[in-house]
């Protein structure tokens, strides 16, 4: 039977990416106060505000591999311990020394990111991964939401520096809590039965299933370190290339919205919070039901490629209104907001079809680090764009974007899963399938990659020499 722990450890995994995500992607919420306490221009402003993505971006690979080798409690509880105390150091801090050590509590909290990705692979098998990756997903718009409910408030209470103090407590509290009670997903001990007794589990000569497994595939990779790379295939470079593209258009909406409501629309900063906040919520909603959607899906990535497409239309709706100075164009961005947002899930799932379970860690950390290259990035040049063009113009080029991700996804198939049934009592409940050996008629085949099979040219993506001919 299935271990019913795997819900409580993702309810960890999913609130320690939240209090992660209060400071790693809350900060845009102050530039109101920034602007009002400070006399740095726009674009620097958007450079501090995206400090942490910088720091996620230099540390995630690194807290990936600890985690691959030394599991997902100490990495968690290490990186947001250590991000509070950053973070309560960048409370007192001014010019320079206010930037690194913003860099440096996202270098430290990033470490949940590398983490909670592999509580899913750990604990549940590949047909539940869309929904469970979409629950864990909701993290990063319910830390906005409440980010954009609380931060602005706090600030214009008591400034930048209390909404600081406040996300470094709550960033330790739960960093303490996740290393107390997390426990790390189950591993098959299938390799080392495999290796100890090589004949138990060599099938019978002729029967379907004598062909030798694909390197890297679910039943060569028995969890060990020398696992086949996943990235000598160019599927996970094309999901990890289209979610950065994607990520643009997020950032673009998400760390602007609260500036554009307020200075544009002239909105109160405490209707415009929670109006953000609720839209959020909304945002959390559709990540579940898109990784639900994948997971009902015959192919994994089209989902993905219609909510970029929609995301697309969102944005470029916005530019007209934005530039017609239309009405609509402030219920337009709400849409945004969401569209933005909804896809994470289903990307991340797909990273974690493709990607053996040994390099789960480093695959999830890989497709962040690529998205917060572009989350790094976009706000400082999205800010010099609005100050030369002004919004319409912004959220038009912003909206080529999403429609890029679309062309690289084109043509690229992440076939359906097996069935969310997880395994039987005799192996370590919620184990990967990628952890078990090939049944019978699937030797090699690794489940959600298509790969070509029969006679004709080597398949260069499936790791194996063609049958011959005759």
């Amino acid at each position: 039977m299935a271990d019913s722990r795997r819900w409580v450890m993702l309810g960890i995994g999913t609130a320690a990416q939240t209090a992660g995500t209060l400071y790693l992607y809350g900060l845009p919420f102050l530039l109101p106060a920034l602007r009002r306490t400070t006399d740095l221009p726009l674009w620097e402003l958007g450079l501090l505000v995206a400090c942490p993505s910088l720091g996620m971006v230099l540390a995630l690979i690194g807290w990936g591999v600890l985690a691959d080798r030394r599991g997902e409690r100490l990495v968690i509880g290490l990186g947001l311990t250590g991000g509070a105390a950053f973070l309560a150091g960048a409370a007192s801090a001014a010019g320079p020394a206010l930037f690194v050590l913003l860099a440096l509590a996202g270098a430290a909290g990033s470490a949940v990111y590398a983490a909670s990705g592999r509580v899913v692979t750990g604990w549940f098998a590949p047909g539940e991964r869309g929904l469970a990756m979409g629950i864990r997903q909701t993290s990063q718009p319910l830390g906005v939401a409440a980010a954009s409910a609380v931060l602005p408030v706090l600030a214009d209470s008591g400034g930048p520096r209390r909404a600081l103090l406040v996300a470094a407590v709550v960033s330790a509290l739960t960093g303490i809590v996740a290393a107390l009670l997390l426990v790390d997903g189950p591993r098959s001990t299938a390799g080392r039965t495999s290796a100890a007794s090589p004949a138990a589990a060599r099938p019978a000569s002729g029967s379907p299933s004598a062909a030798p497994p694909a390197s890297g595939s679910p039943g060569s990779d028995t969890g060990g370190a020398g696992a086949r790379s996943p990235y000598r295939s160019p599927t996970l470079w094309r999901v990890h290339g289209a979610s950065a593209l994607l990520v643009v258009a997020q950032f673009v909406v998400g760390a602007y919205a609260l500036d554009y409501l307020v200075t544009e629309r002239g909105w109160p900063v405490r209707t415009a919070g929670p109006l953000i906040a609720g839209a959020q919520l909304v945002a959390a909603a559709a990540r579940v039901l898109a990784g639900r959607w994948s997971d009902r899906s015959a192919q994994r990535l089209r989902p993905l490629r219609v909510i970029a497409a929609g995301t697309a239309g969102a944005l470029g709706a916005l530019a007209v209104a934005e530039t017609l100075h239309a009405p609509p164009a402030a219920p337009l961005l709400l849409v945004a907001l969401v569209a933005t947002v909804s896809w994470h899930g289903v990307a991340y799932a797909a990273v974690a079809d493709v990607a053996p379970a040994s390099w789960a860690g480093r695959a999830t950390s890989a497709q962040t680090v690529l998205q917060n290259v572009a989350a790094t990035a976009t706000p400082p040049l999205f800010g010099l764009a609005v100050a030369g063009l002004g919004f319409g113009p912004g959220f038009a080029v912003a909206a080529l974007f999403p429609l890029a991700a679309v062309a690289v996804l084109h043509g690229l198939t992440v076939d359906a899963r097996p069935s969310p049934r997880p395994p039987d009592a005799g192996g370590p409940a919620g184990a990967d399938a990628a952890d078990r050996p090939p049944s019978s008629g699937s030797a090699g085949r690794r489940p959600g990659v298509r790969e070509r099979v029969g006679p004709g040219p080597r398949a260069w993506w499936s790791g194996r020499p063609p049958t011959p001919p005759g």
